[in-house]
């Protein structure tokens, strides 16, 4: 049976899929004392294509990176549940660093950003707050609009 916090995103309508393996010489998490620390995920869905493709102000709009954002954080919680086994061990979502794929004069990527601060708030209540970066990149791989890493407190 889903524990507490799948149940919260199925209610929002999501299932994890299998996390997506590494394209390059990294592994998707690591696991350090009570701290998780996992790689940055990409707008993928779970059919494998990016959820918004391109720049932010520049072709894809506030609302499409917030979708893309939002995709990135189900991308991390699938990761999450490949380390433990149970998203109901982490006790805090520590920290998010998220990359928007921006034009040069964007400057709304922390609402962009929130697609993927709210999905933790909506997943873990008060445990969902977190410190946050939002940097605007030049590119991201595939030409994703958005890349998130995050840090988890772990049971």
């Amino acid at each position: 049976m889903a524990g507490t916090v799948e149940q919260k995103l199925a209610a929002e309508g999501i299932t994890l899929a299998e996390p997506r393996s590494p394209i390059a010489n990294y592994v998707p998490f690591v696991r350090s004392g009570n701290l998780l620390f996992v790689s940055g995920q990409v707008c993928m869905n779970s059919d494998g294509k990016l959820i918004a493709k391109g720049k932010l102000g520049a072709g894809v709009s506030v609302e499409q990176g917030y979708a893309a954002a939002r995709g990135c954080a189900v991308n991390l919680l699938a990761q999450v549940k490949a380390a433990l086994g149970d998203l109901d061990k982490v006790t805090r979502v520590v920290r998010l660093g998220g990359f928007v794929n921006s034009a040069p004069d964007f400057l709304d990527g922390p609402k962009v950003l929130n697609g993927a601060s709210d999905l933790m708030v909506a997943a873990f209540g008060d445990k969902g707050r977190h410190a946050r970066t939002t940097v605007g990149v030049s590119s991201l791989p595939a030409d994703a609009a958005v890349e998130v890493e995050a840090v988890f407190e772990v049971a």
